[in-house]
């Protein structure tokens, strides 16, 4: 009777340091290989960077190559909420892939950090944010400058993808608000080598402006299709261009570029007022540490600002519910809804139940690549 006394005693001071001790689990996808890797690296690396613990909890991260590729993406999602019973997933960075991710988030009621400016059908985001500025705000601070640069017609050259419509799409309203009219539009898929035919019909519409629509490294190569078909005009790149990749392919043909970003890329020349200079500072002074002088990038932001967010609502759901229940996953997704004002190295997040987006219109930075380097404007 002794011997079962004690190991019923030893069983229920296990349970119970279990249930003290729940690990919170995340689960993230990211492409790792594929187009899209130059994206998904920077973030991995940030992911390697979080804490162990939040709240006294232990973190439990299980990150997934989804190879730019949405059967992936979808694959990984179920695994997360199915067999990982994932707290909160997050990914990708690619945004075909974050769409179909969003839909698994949804079916499972488990919240989703999109690392993605990834645009949802109305309704169908109740368990999505976004942890990139939208296109809307990127284009407004796009549009803005090019207003000021006394531009009036713009050639649009971008992915076939969701985020190249959504860019269009955003962009397109922006610019006609401040009388700036897209003239042309041409298209390429993410994995296509040339834009030699797109570029020539471009540059014969002969607008005073291109915007280029393209992510990571694979921004260059048709910036510099339209430098080589002789276009003089500016060139705009957006903010999953944002990476020191468009220089190093791009080379001299990308000198000159316009970017827009997030404050995270050039938290030095963020005056002291900008709310968001001393968050910026502290990921630029953790990432290059560990990576080296320069290594900062828009995604390495992202990732950070997501473990701030984590660091934000943990302690908001644990109020509520324990990790790894259906209580728990709800009540994070009302801390997300429901935090605040809240400041990241990207700039200041508010989300809101009817707005899972949050940045405001100030918070594109726009940038200017100046002897290999970025600039503020």
């Amino acid at each position: 009777m002794k011997l079962k006394t004690s190991a019923l005693t030893a069983a229920t001071l296990l349970a119970l340091s279990g249930a003290a001790l729940a690990d919170i689990t995340i689960g993230v996808s990211l492409p790792l290989t594929g187009p899209a890797s130059g994206l998904g690296i920077p973030v991995n690396n940030q992911v390697k960077l979080w804490p162990t613990s939040i709240a006294g909890e232990k973190l439990k991260v299980v990150v997934l190559d989804d190879a730019t590729d949405p059967t992936n993406g979808v694959k990984n999602a179920k695994r997360f909420v199915t067999e990982d019973k994932a707290d909160i997933i997050m990914g990708s960075v690619a945004t075909p892939v974050a769409i179909p991710m969003a839909g698994v988030a949804a079916e499972a009621n488990t919240p989703h950090l999109s690392f993605s400016p990834a645009v949802l059908p109305a309704g169908q985001d109740g368990w999505t944010f976004r942890m990139p500025q939208s296109n809307a705000v990127m284009g407004f601070a796009v549009a803005a400058h090019m207003k000021k640069q006394g531009i009036k017609t713009v050639g649009f050259l971008g992915y076939t993808d969701a985020y190249g419509e959504s860019w269009l799409k955003d962009f397109t309203a922006e610019a006609e608000k401040v009388g700036i009219k897209v003239v042309a539009t041409e298209r390429f898929a993410r994995s296509d080598t040339s834009v030699t035919a797109q570029a020539l019909k471009l540059v014969a519409a002969n607008p005073d402006a291109m915007l280029i629509v393209a992510s990571g490294s694979g921004a260059a190569m048709p910036h510099k299709g339209v430098v080589e078909r002789g276009f003089k005009g500016k060139i705009y790149q957006t903010h999953a261009a944002a990476t020191r990749d468009l220089m190093r392919v791009g080379g001299k043909d990308v000198e000159g570029a316009f970017v827009v970003s997030g404050p995270a890329v050039i938290a030095e020349q963020l005056p002291d007022a900008h709310p968001s200079k001393k968050v910026s500072l502290e990921f630029v002074a953790q990432y290059e540490k560990a990576y080296g002088a320069g290594s900062r990038n828009q995604f390495a932001g992202h990732g950070y600002d997501a473990i701030l967010v984590m660091e934000k609502i943990v302690p908001m759901a644990l109020k509520k519910a324990k990790p790894g229940t259906p209580e728990f996953r709800a009540a994070l997704r009302e801390a997300m809804e429901t935090m605040g004002r809240t400041v990241l190295a990207h700039g200041v997040l508010n989300w809101t139940k009817a707005d899972h987006w949050g940045y405001t219109n100030e918070t594109g930075v726009m940038l200017k690549v100046v002897n290999g380097d970025w600039k503020v404007e």
